[in-house]
């Protein structure tokens, strides 16, 4: 039994927590369990909040205190959340945002006074009370301290750690148990994760009965080498001294005979007829304890075929199960690799969030994010910044995911004052952190979804990450370990960065890095696999540029892939102005904080896929496809796995109609990385105006994740010719009603218009308000946008000049205090059953900005205008059915599409321009289900359709201010900036940046 504390852990004590049994694996017992959580369950937590330990009453403890008054909550859940205001009577306390910068005074290793607690209690009773149980806290984030029956248990640190603590002499047939939360102690300083201060019991609370000789721990090397499976089980049993087991590392070709056992010094072998009964239970096979054996006709374990298998242990007292993978990872050649083959991740970072219960993420929930991610061929998990919930590890060994385990360890806000009194270099902290590592080693190491383990993330550098390494070391050698913050790669097994230029990526993945210092260090670092831990920051409208990112990741074998930042937006949700919303740092009476850095990820806080999730699907596909002339070139990307169990496609649309025909193409199954052609039928290259050819991969069956016949991979290819127009009557020049004044549009035909205008600037998109990594001379695009005037420009009508034959319409276009902008030429004709406008924009002044503010550049050059009343929908021929910029949208393909003006305004949290179809050479605006205006593009241009001006959408801050004004508001751009990661990463890559330059284009508008 561990030793408890006579008193509470002081909050400034930056030392491990108190009064915990050693770390064990999760498994699945059959001893008597109690879940003492669950928001539907049998038991009733109650909660008291004080804004602060000089305010918060001494008797939480008591079991005689009357808690019958206090509100019930929800647990788990962080006590601050808004939704939960109803459940607990009103506030208590407030989830507060900073990405890194402490919401404190940086005075390590003290917590500010203003420490708002948590107190909670739990009655609960028990028929014949065990005499050896254990009760185990998944996760408290803040600090905890626990009393059973008026006894100090001891306390928890280590907010997304688990917490056990021995209890069978205290249990009664009634118990109270109390725990008080404080939100910030000495661990704050090392929990700065780019999240919400959220603080409360966050995971799950069970009491397990411990039988004596029952089975403490289960530690599993199941290896998988030339020869197949090897498989050493070692377990500990309860009453042995306490420690956790350590395994030596031996090479899965290799079964000679193990060490002697050995913990804390003490022997813990088992007498004749005590030893544990190990066994394979799919093969029947049984295992000696502590001896590495073959393990014949067991498949391998992979992302991309998880096979799981159950490992039965069996006591006289106690019977456990874990499922278990059979795979190897090692390093070759500075390749990662799984099993002998080489490994790419294709990832996203994972925090865990909930809109309404806050670090609590319900366990269907966690399923369907899974699942979710399953179906837009995402194979890999970063667990930033900590471990996770037990749960998710169980999906990703059973869905299959590559998983980076990362420790609970982050002190960025120390980068603030230049990393002094860094915990990450103050032996004072060493403890802590090699109890936070171990501790996620000792709970995890069964899983064969976790590949790498991590030290943590934005720590700095110092004495405790090699501390850390050495640690993790001993107790499981099989994982190459990672750390973004070790550069030098000195205690590390990968290199790794973050946000990294594509063209630096591609340095990297050639050796061709710029060198390090140290040439032993180098030349050990340049051996290594790189990983991009994190890049393309999903924040807003974008992320640009992911497929360029893949075009190198997929080149270089050095680079083990990557994973975007980040998963899902933290929004949580609240009222404002009466309306239900979602909130961001700032809106909850946070005096630091970091606005609406919080919402960067592919899907919302309620897990509704955002359009760049597509985009990221589209990239990430199994198997990459183009087009070659009469052919289809497919490409796998899979590392393991051939393609049997995928079928390449072909089918016509016809228009806006359902399939019409389709068929199979012949293809053999492409081993992993290899490609193959597949010719096309001559129908399918034979399109008819209007048509849509498209080649797409398919399930052949159903797997754990989607349906036979679910999409992982498609392109498109529309006929050159479009369908007959819009049958009206010709229009002549008569019908265009033009502003004397001004020369901007007032009617066309029998369409009134409003707002005619040219468009230089967009509603700054969340990239476009930061500066960028990669130009750090240079503002923020919006800064410069608005340093040109493009968000206040006003109009000077040169002249209009009329022949019988044409209309042109000249202006100078500009704003106050600029000597730059355009001169634009509008020449209207009667064309094409329509009236025709012929667009030249012409920038005129400097090609620099003045006062350092760099190249002229703009966000678009787009005509723009209302109709009122509004439309209803648009069908398209162009890009779709999501938005594209010129750097997004590779989900985006060609074909026709209709959509509601809703469906394609694309709201975001925070509002930004957003919606975009892009390559359009038809539009078709619709009101009542008839046409009200055709609009045809050469070039094809990019459409915005939505019920509010640019204007407006800028103007907002927050989604539900956003009401439409009666009208429709449509941008068609002639051209477009990109939109880059600069939130967090690189601006718009070259290609793609919009420099002042002549554009031109033609529009044709057509009215019934």
């Amino acid at each position: 039994m561990s030793a408890r504390p006579t008193t509470p852990q002081a909050l400034d004590d930056p030392a491990p927590p108190a009064g915990l049994r050693p770390p064990t694996a999760t498994r699945r017992t059959d001893a008597r369990t109690v879940v003492l959580s669950g928001h539907d369950g049998p038991h009733v937590w109650r909660f008291r909040f004080s804004p602060d330990p000089a305010s918060a009453p001494d008797d939480i403890a008591d079991p005689a205190l009357d808690d019958a008054s206090w509100p019930r909550i929800p647990v788990p859940a962080s006590f601050g959340m808004p939704a939960l205001d109803d459940a607990i009577g009103g506030p208590h306390g407030r989830p507060a945002y900073t990405n890194h910068l402490f919401p404190f005074p940086v005075d390590p290793p003290f917590p500010p006074d203003a420490n708002p607690i948590g107190d909670y209690r739990l009655r609960f009773a028990l028929e014949d009370p065990p005499a050896r149980a254990t009760l185990r806290f998944d996760g408290v984030e803040g600090a905890g301290t626990v009393w059973l029956n008026g006894v100090l248990l001891g306390s928890t640190r280590g907010s997304r750690l688990p917490s056990e603590f021995d209890v069978g002499d205290l249990l009664a047939a009634d118990n109270v148990l109390a725990v008080r939360v404080h939100t910030f102690s000495a661990a704050s300083y090392v929990e700065d994760q780019d999240e919400w201060w959220a603080p409360g019991i966050i995971r799950a609370v069970t009491l397990v009965e411990r039988p004596a000789r029952g089975i403490r721990d289960v530690h599993v090397r199941a290896d998988w080498g030339r020869d197949g499976a090897t498989l050493r089980v070692d377990v500990v049993r309860e009453g042995s001294a306490d420690g956790v087991q350590n395994s030596t590392d031996r090479s899965p070709e290799v079964a000679d005979s193990p060490p002697e056992r050995r913990s804390g010094g003490e022997s813990v072998e088992f007498r004749a007829g005590d030893a544990p009964l190990i066994e394979l239970v799919e093969t029947g096979q049984l295992i000696p304890s502590g001896e590495t054996v073959r393990v014949p006709g067991v498949a391998p374990w992979s992302a991309e075929q998880p096979t799981l298998w159950t490992l039965r242990v069996t006591s006289p007292v106690e019977v456990v199960e874990l499922r278990i993978g059979f795979r190897t990872v090692d390093i070759r050649d500075g390749v990662l690799r799984v099993n002998g083959a080489p490994v790419r991740f294709r990832g996203v970072n994972r925090h865990e969030h909930h809109p309404r219960f806050g670090r609590h993420v319900p366990a269907d929930v966690v399923r369907a994010e899974l699942l979710l991610m399953k179906r837009h061929n995402i194979q890999a998990i970063r667990t930033s910044h900590y471990p996770p919930d037990p749960l998710l590890l169980d999906l990703a060994d059973e869905l299959g995911f590559w998983v980076i385990d990362e420790a609970d360890v982050e002190t960025h806000g120390f980068a603030d004052v230049g990393w002094r009194g860094n915990p990450t270099d103050d032996a004072v902290w060493t403890d802590a952190f090699v109890d936070r590592v171990t501790r996620m080693v000792a709970r995890d190491r069964n899983h064969p979804s976790v590949v790498m383990w991590s030290l943590g993330n934005e720590a700095g550098e110092g004495r405790n990450v090699a501390a850390m390494a050495d640690a993790v070391r001993a107790l499981d050698p099989t994982r190459p370990l990672h750390y973004e913050g070790d550069q030098s790669s000195a205690h590390v097994d990968v290199w790794s960065g973050m946000y990294t230029h594509p063209e630096r990526l591609e340095l990297i993945g050639r050796r061709a890095e710029p060198p390090l210092a140290d040439p032993t260090l180098d030349e050990r670092r340049r051996a290594m696999p790189f990983v991009l831990c994190e890049y393309a920051h999903a924040m807003g409208t974008g992320p640009g540029g992911l497929a360029e990112y893949q075009r190198i990741l997929d080149a270089r074998p050095r680079l083990a892939g990557a994973f975007v930042w980040e998963w899902l937006e933290h929004g949580i949700e609240a009222v404002r102005d009466g309306i239900r919303t979602t909130g961001y740092g700032g809106d909850f009476g946070e005096r630091t904080h970091d606005g609406d850095f919080v919402i960067d990820g592919l899907v919302s806080a309620d897990r509704v896929p955002r359009p760049q999730l597509a985009d990221l699907a589209a990239v990430f596909a199994p198997v990459a496809l183009e087009f070659d002339g009469d052919a289809v070139v497919a490409r796998s990307r899979r590392d393991h796995l051939d393609t049997r169990d995928l079928a390449l496609r072909w089918r016509i649309a016809r228009g806006a109609e359902p399939d019409a025909t389709a068929g199979e193409l012949s293809l053999a199954p492409l081993a992993p990385r290899d490609t193959g052609r597949a010719t096309l039928p001559p129908r399918a290259l034979q399109l008819a105006p209007g048509e849509t050819l498209e080649v797409f991969v398919a399930q052949r069956d159903a797997t754990a994740w989607a349906e036979a016949g679910y999409v992982v991979a498609r392109i498109a290819r529309s006929s050159a010719a479009l369908p007959a127009p819009l049958p009206v009557r010709s229009l002549g020049l008569e019908a265009l009603d033009l502003d004397p004044r001004t020369g901007a549009v007032r009617r066309l035909g029998s369409v009134p218009v409003e707002d005619w205008r040219l468009e230089l600037w967009r509603a700054p998109t969340s990239n476009d308000r930061e500066p960028a990594d990669d130009r750090p001379e240079l503002p923020a695009a919006a800064a410069r946008w608005a340093a040109q005037g493009l968000d206040r420009l006003t109009s000077r009508l040169v002249s209009i000049d009329r022949t019988p034959d044409a209309v042109a319409v000249r202006t100078r276009i500009g704003a106050a205090g600029v000597d730059t902008g355009v001169d634009v030429t509008w020449r209207w004709t009667a064309a094409d059953n329509g009236l025709r406008l012929e667009l030249d924009v012409e920038p005129f002044g400097p090609s620099e900005l003045e006062w350092g503010q760099g190249p002229v550049e703009w966000a678009r050059v787009g005509v723009s205008f209302a109709l009122r009343p509004g439309i209803d929908d648009v069908q398209w021929h162009g890009r779709g059915p999501g938005p594209a910029y010129p750097d997004t949208g590779a989900a985006a393909v060609p074909g026709t599409y209709r959509a509601s003006v809703a469906e394609l305004a694309e709201r975001t949290v925070r509002p930004q321009e957003a919606g975009s179809r892009a390559d359009v050479r038809r539009a078709r605006l619709r009101r009542d289900d008839e046409p009200v205006v055709e609009i045809d593009a050469l070039p094809p241009v990019a459409l915005t359709v939505r019920p509010w001006s640019t204007e407006r959408l800028a103007a907002a801050t927050h989604d539900h201010e956003l009401v439409g004004d009666g009208a429709t508001h449509v941008v068609l751009d002639l051209a477009q900036n990109g939109v880059g990661t600069a939130a967090c990463g690189p601006d718009v890559l070259e290609p793609y940046r919009l420099a002042a330059r002549r554009v031109t284009g033609t529009l044709v508008f057509r009215v019934p």
